[in-house]
């Protein structure tokens, strides 16, 4: 009887890499959108779908076997083989957002620096656009870690179990994976049921992918332009081979020029184009102003961008790449404004402004983040901001400029006069320190694109104003989430006169809108009255948010400031994906008695404190006698059986 030679091991390793190759098909759309989504939100869509693919690709299994722990492995079948190519694509797409200790945080993580197949020349790409929902929820994503949010797709789209998506994110190198996918938890709670929908919907799908052309008038003229430069290289060299004392600087015009910036090839939109589209944002603003035919001015704007020299001061809001367009920008206004030459542009995702002393000095360079700016964050821009008053370029879809103050919610907003191009007159802004008065603009919208809409937006320093908004009080028992609403009725003119002063920590922060959420109301114990907790939560332009906790107790003036009594930096909280709360407090009675007071969102059932004070009160409020001092513990039970912490905790 022969004998039976057991497995050959150059068989086996063949099956097993086709067993997996097979796995990566069937899998690779699944497996592309967990890289897309690990990958930082920080990179441009192309280079994360291209970062994505590129790791899904380098999955198949190489000399060194994977281990996953738990019931499957590697080599134990079908489903084996998809946790192995798992395990390989998280860890790639988790190196990909490490950043070592000092790595500048105006740099991408270092990994995505390196070229990586597949590589596409001459297009972008980047998945179709999505709703308000999805944009909402890669705005929180965005604000979580790389960890969390493989664990949320693992835990949501996937389906795996807690423990499974742990083994998962352990076996690709994360430590503390248990308490990853317990952060994970947070956004899950938030997105709700329609977490999966959305994340399988287009605005994630780095498969199926959109694409648009790179600059064509710079490809065009690149191989022209390398010709040139050799030519003047070489004359150069002969006609300037020996060195002298002259100036070493580059002309203004060369400079643009060599970075395929032309002011001649500046993009302009048509006059009208804002009443004939989707897109209500600053890419169908008309060039405006006096010098918008003045191509020395346009051109040096352009080579302060493109490349600026040391007489240039360029400043950036946090968050925004300070590097050149990728693209012949539009023009949206030059002209004179107090003084200085100005010029704004934008690429699509920046805006950068200009401006230069008439009668000479430095120049300044400001770049700010606008992606997925709307009808309300694209409504002005601040052109100039000197001796304490700012001057703004209003869009074209604003029929109606008044100005008031939130201190002062009782007085009727005036009219502010706007010149033919949209330059408003100048508005005194709020002082750097105190809060003697919080200037806003309030806006409407032309009936030609919405109909009785009007707004307010203020000033923190930076290019773009500030869209603020109010959420008022749930109703009784567990009414559905309100949504945050225009502040302008006058119980949210009421509610921002003792919020305003909050704003201050905000200024030149790279704020895109605040929210003052009215989330929980309490009556306050031995006749202290009836008082409102607040939230108030400011969304960054590139993602995360910080949220300021108020009590506003009885006062003698409707603009007394509300009490600060927590703050939280980088959160989900008080947004759409952080719609449960609590806060705490301590507060004195008019019988000079101290109390801890606490209040929750509407799911709140229990409150519970530990510490210095030990007690539990069923239901959303709590009021106890308590120490003047001494630490202790807030948490919260929701309906769902959830524990909730304090929010800052």
């Amino acid at each position: 009887m022969p004998t039976l030679r057991r497995g050959r091991p150059a068989q086996r390793t063949r099956i097993a890499a086709d067993r997996a190759e097979a796995a990566l098909v069937e899998q690779y759309t699944a497996l592309v959108r967990l890289a897309y989504l690990t990958l930082p939100a920080t990179l441009s869509r192309h280079r994360r779908v291209l970062m994505a693919h590129a790791a899904v690709q380098r999955a198949l299994p190489g000399a060194r076997p994977v281990r996953v722990p738990g019931p499957r492995s590697a080599q134990a079948g079908p489903g084996g083989a998809e946790d192995a190519l798992r395990v390989r694509v998280l860890r790639a797409a988790l190196a990909g957002a490490h950043r070592p200790a000092g790595w500048p945080r105006a740099l991408p993580p270092p990994r995505t620096l390196l070229p990586r197949l597949p590589v596409v020349w001459g297009l972008r790409v980047f998945p179709r656009a999505g709703g308000a929902e999805e944009i909402a929820l890669g705005q929180a994503l965005a604000g979580a870690s790389a960890p969390a949010r493989a664990a949320f797709v693992l835990r949501r789209v996937d389906g795996f179990s807690a423990g499974r998506a742990a083994a998962l994110l352990g076996a690709a190198g994360v430590a503390a994976a248990e308490a990853v996918v317990r952060e994970a938890a947070g956004l899950e709670a938030g997105a709700g049921a329609a977490a999966e929908a959305l994340l399988r919907s287009q605005e994630f799908d780095a498969c199926s992918v959109q694409t648009r052309p790179t600059d064509l008038v710079r490809r065009a003229r690149r191989k022209r332009l390398g010709w040139a430069v050799a030519a003047l290289f070489v004359v150069t060299a002969v006609v300037f081979g020996a060195p002298d004392g002259g100036s070493s600087g580059q002309r203004p015009a060369a400079r643009a020029s060599a970075a395929g910036l032309d002011a001649g090839r500046l993009s302009r939109a048509a006059a009208d184009e804002w009443a004939d589209t989707s897109r209500v944002d600053f890419t169908v603003w008309p060039a405006r102003g006096g010098r918008t035919d003045d191509a020395a001015l346009l051109t040096r704007a352009l080579d302060a961008w493109a490349a600026p020299a040391g007489t240039v001061a360029v400043t950036a809001t946090p968050g925004t790449p300070a590097d050149a367009p990728p693209r012949t920008p539009q023009l949206l206004f030059a002209g004179d404004v107090d003084g200085r030459g100005t010029v704004l542009l934008t690429d699509g995702d920046r805006l950068a402004r200009y401006a230069e002393p008439v009668d000479g000095g430095r120049a300044a360079l400001d770049l700010a983040r606008v992606d997925d700016a709307d009808v309300t964050t694209a409504a002005a821009v601040v052109l100039s901001r000197a001796d304490g008053a700012a001057r703004y370029l209003t869009a074209p879809w604003v029929s109606e400029v008044t100005r008031r103050d939130l201190l002062r919610p009782d007085t009727p907003a005036k009219p502010l006069h706007v010149s033919g191009d949209g330059l408003t007159d100048a508005v005194p802004v709020a002082p750097a320190g105190g809060c003697a008065r919080r200037p806003v603009l309030q806006l409407r919208s032309s009936a030609r694109i919405v109909e009785h809409h009007a707004f307010l937006v203020a000033d923190l320093g930076g290019l773009s104003p500030v869209h603020l908004t109010y959420t008022p009080l749930p109703g009784h028992g567990t009414p559905p989430a309100r949504q945050p609403r225009e502040a302008t009725s006058s119980q949210a003119l009421l509610a921002w006169a003792r919020t305003a002063c909050a704003l201050g920590p905000w200024r030149g922060g790279a704020v895109r809108a605040v929210n003052a959420w009215d989330f929980a109301e309490q009556e306050l114990p031995e006749r202290g009255g009836h008082a409102v907790w607040s939230c108030a939560r400011a969304s960054t332009w590139r993602g995360p948010g910080d949220v300021a906790l108020l009590l506003r107790a009885p006062a003698a003036s409707v603009t007394a400031p509300a009490r600060v009594v927590g703050r939280a930096r980088s959160t989900a909280a008080c947004s759409r994906f952080g719609q449960h709360v609590v806060a705490s407090t301590r507060w004195r009675s008019p019988e000079k008695h101290w109390y801890l007071v606490a209040a929750g969102s509407r799911a709140v059932t229990r409150i519970t404190v530990g510490g210095a004070v030990d007690a539990a009160r069923s239901g959303r409020v709590l009021a106890v006698r308590a120490p003047e001092r001494g630490a202790v513990r807030v948490t919260a039970r929701l309906e769902s059986g959830e524990r909730l912490p304090e929010v800052g905790s």
